[in-house]
């Protein structure tokens, strides 16, 4: 038989959809939601990681920046 026949005959039987005679149950759609809700909450706590740290060293730095200038405000007077 010829290679590429053989080929669309196998991927032809990935689109036929047979009935599944199995229960699923409570636990599993509460798995499912433990795994969504710890797939976002796994890229947002990595997000967070990566991003909080250079934005509470600009805002310090700011801050810092800002004393600095009212001092120097004061001290003229």
């Amino acid at each position: 038989m010829n290679k590429s026949i053989l080929f669309l005959m196998s991927s032809f039987l990935f689109l036929i959809s047979f009935p599944s005679y199995a229960y699923i149950g409570p636990g599993m759609g509460g798995g499912v939601v433990a795994i969504i809700f710890g797939f976002f909450a796994a890229i947002f706590l990595a997000l967070w990681a990566i991003l909080s740290y250079p934005i509470k060293r600009a805002i310090k730095r700011w801050r810092d920046k800002k004393v600095i200038g009212n001092k120097s405000d004061n001290e003229t007077k």
